[in-house]
């Protein structure tokens, strides 16, 4: 399992009973995770003094208390140069996806390896924290995400990291009405980020359902790669996209066109008070090269 090392402002403290405390620059939230299902003492006084706590209606969705909050719906944290805005918005989030991070760290790794300016396009791109990563290392990037609010987030992160001048087009669409679009064109790009939802609804009614449209999509994605793509990931929050299940597809689909190597695995977040750790999600990579992955001094 590969794990977020490098948080300053991003603390998993501890996790119990369905719920995780976590610290989020000089805030501490609780939140409830469904993979939690140990019922460990809740020793850590941060339990009984959170500014926030999410709780889960038996109805579906949920609700913030705000217990030590008064008129500050958002705050400030950062990851490494990067500058992030967070909040408690609906269904539990706050904005920022923490275990992602090893996938910012891979992406600004291969950009920063490679010798001519990569063109990458970042989909379901929600407040585009690895649209800042790749463009911060030197890339070109594509923002797409069909949500308006969540693209003005994405911008305003830009400004706060000082990365408004970069070369990003913000585009608020339909990820695959845009990437049929753009296979129209000729476009085509150096590297591909997706972190598509279990579910959605496009602004035309389409149904998205992950199950049912991921492979024809990943095959739509990979007729839109550059001839010498370095890169390919896919990252998935739904228990039945398991990395297995994950690099058989992109085996099949991008591999045997293109060789290079597969990488897949669950990320997880490394909690404070034990030794363990919680599985978040899971990734798989397709890289041209595996020594473009690797890490350079200079970004450290």
């Amino acid at each position: 399992m590969r794990t977020a090392e490098f948080w300053e402002d991003y603390e998993l403290i501890d996790t119990s009973c369905g719920e995780r405390l976590e610290r989020w620059g000089n805030k501490i939230l609780i939140r409830p995770d469904p993979q939690i299902i140990w019922k460990t003492e809740k020793l850590h006084p941060g339990w009984n003094s959170a500014d926030a706590h999410y709780h889960r209606s038996k109805n579906g969705g949920g609700h913030w208390e705000n217990l030590n909050f008064i008129d500050e719906s958002s705050w400030m944290i950062s990851y490494k140069k990067l500058h992030l805005k967070v909040g408690l918005l609906g269904f539990k989030h706050t904005g920022v996806f923490p275990e992602q991070a090893v996938n910012w760290d891979l992406c600004s790794n291969i950009i920063s390896n490679c010798k001519k300016q990569l063109n990458i396009l970042n989909l379901f791109a929600y407040t585009g924290v690895a649209t800042l990563a790749c463009a911060s290392a030197g890339a070109k990037v594509c923002h797409v995400d069909a949500s308006k609010g969540m693209v003005a987030w994405a911008r305003e992160n830009a400004q706060l990291s000082g990365l408004s001048e970069r070369p990003v087009r913000w585009i608020v669409d339909d990820c695959v009405k845009f990437v049929q679009r753009e296979k129209k064109r000729g476009n085509k790009y150096d590297g591909i980020i997706m972190d598509p939802p279990s579910f959605g609804r496009g602004s035309g009614g389409e149904i998205w359902r992950l199950e049912d449209n991921i492979y024809d999509f990943i095959n739509l994605c990979e007729s839109i790669m550059a001839e010498d793509a370095k890169f390919f990931i896919l990252n998935s929050y739904t228990t039945g996209l398991s990395p297995s299940v994950m690099e058989y597809m992109l085996c099949e689909i991008i591999k045997r066109k293109r060789n290079g190597n597969i990488l897949s695995d669950e990320i997880g977040l490394k909690v404070s008070t034990s030794e363990g750790i919680l599985p978040s999600g899971a990734s798989c990579i397709w890289i041209s090269d595996l020594n473009l992955a690797k890490e350079r001094r200079d970004l450290k």
